[in-house]
């Protein structure tokens, strides 16, 4: 039996290890983290801070564009002596016909009885469109009077803002305090296209454009960037030639893109020449601007799915295609859908691409599909926001509202999906 040393009773094992230099690191220490915690807190309430007054800003100068100046025009179809049943009215070729029996003449009329000569000079080039477009879509209005909301003349509308000449301010003031001139809320800014006069352009052009050019981008760069992921990450063998691929990729999610314009000019363009603006030739060249974010992103979410799915899939006599597709990619997929969420949200918010490209052109009506001309929200925003008329920057401002909100719903979509297909191991 041996002996054991004794336990050591010394004070200076006895005393306090928190010793006054241990308190006073661990006080800076706890002082680093309260300011590194207030300085995170901060970035958060400026970051949200700046949303919001950037959100305030829009809203309160895009108020504006989802109106217009509008002169009250009561017109008597049955003194006026003009005809038509419901089926000609109905008819596709109606406009023409209503054009033929002189109704612009006919509301020019009306509206200087009631205007006067000088209010009804104010009344816009186009006004008749809407009285025609109005008894087409109700033929019963040819058998009665009604009072119809026109759009009023760029000068005019200035001139109920308190801007323009001195003798459009008065007459402004004029009308507008016998009630036949006021600012009305404009649902056709949202079903019109472009034009010349702010009091008549719409964003419903410019909105299709975008959706089109959207879904060509979304259905060239979706599959084809999942795929080169899944071949990258799982199939490709490693040598120089991959590496290669990779840097490429790598080195293309970081190009400028307008130089993915260039390539759609000198490529698309050159092999579709009568193409040009339309959607189809943008939504390619956008697709070559996501393709490489989406593949990044999605071999980072297919590395990320655990080697365990994979030894377990094959244990339970899973094929390799079989594993790759059936509990890999699966698996992955919220992964890519966030790079894909990345991906077209930059698409959808460019304009250098397509102005090489042509989609700048003033379009007047809206695409009737994948080939026709048409134009994008930001290029749209992009040409009004380059005009003199205060009209304009109004609806410049509601252009954006508009867009915003598409996005917000392309970007809630993706995040639905994401969510749905999202699974935890």
């Amino acid at each position: 039996m041996t002996d054991t040393a004794p336990i050591s009773t010394s004070p200076e094992l006895l005393g306090p290890t928190r010793t006054p230099e241990f308190e006073k690191r661990l006080a800076t220490r706890y002082r680093k983290e309260r300011n590194f915690k207030l300085m995170g807190q901060g970035a958060i309430a400026f970051s949200v801070a700046v949303l919001i007054f950037l959100l305030v800003n829009m809203f309160i100068n895009g108020i504006g564009g989802f109106q217009r100046a509008e002169l009250e025009v009561p017109i008597d179809f049955v003194e006026s002596g003009m005809t038509g049943d419901d089926a000609s009215l109905s008819a596709p070729g109606a406009l023409q016909g209503l054009e033929l029996q002189g109704i612009d003449d006919v509301v020019q009329f009306y509206a200087e009885r009631e205007l006067g000569e000088e209010g009804a000079a104010q009344l816009s080039r186009d006004a008749w469109r809407d009285v025609a477009l109005a008894l087409t879509q109700d033929p019963s209005l040819i058998r009665r009077t009604e009072t119809f909301y026109l759009p009023a003349s760029s000068d005019l509308a200035s001139g109920l803002a308190g801007e323009g000449s001195p003798e459009m301010q008065a007459l402004a003031t004029e009308l507008s305090g016998q009630g036949k001139l006021a600012e009305n809320w404009d649902v056709g800014f949202l079903t019109r296209s472009d034009a010349t006069s702010p009091q008549a352009a719409g964003i419903w052009g410019a909105l299709k454009g975008s959706i089109l050019t959207m879904i060509i981008t979304f259905v060239l760069a979706f599959p084809i960037g999942v795929l080169a992921a899944l071949y990258l990450e799982e199939y490709a063998p490693r040598n120089r030639w991959t590496d290669l691929i990779e840097v490429s990729i790598n080195n293309l999610a970081a190009v400028p893109s307008i130089i993915f314009g260039l390539l759609g000019l000198a490529v698309f363009l050159w092999l579709f020449p009568n193409l040009r603006s339309a959607p189809l030739i943008g939504g390619m060249t956008l697709a070559l601007m996501t393709m490489p974010v989406i593949v990044i992103s999605g071999r980072n979410a297919i590395k990320a799915v655990p080697p365990s799915i994979r030894d377990g899939a094959l244990a339970v006599g899973a094929s390799p295609v079989q594993v790759v597709f059936h509990h890999v990619l699966p698996l992955a997929m919220p992964g890519m859908l966030t790079g894909t969420i990345i991906g077209m949200a930059r698409a959808l918010g460019e304009t250098a691409p397509l102005l090489l490209i042509g989609m700048r052109a003033f379009v007047a009506t809206p695409p009737d599909g994948f080939t026709s001309p048409s134009t994008v929200l930001p290029m749209q925003i992009f040409l009004w926001s380059d005009e003199i008329d205060r009209g304009f920057v109004e609806r410049t401002s509601a252009a954006i509202i508009v867009l915003l909100l598409f996005l917000l719903l392309m970007n809630g979509v993706a995040i639905y999906l994401r969510n749905k297909f999202e699974k935890s191991w």
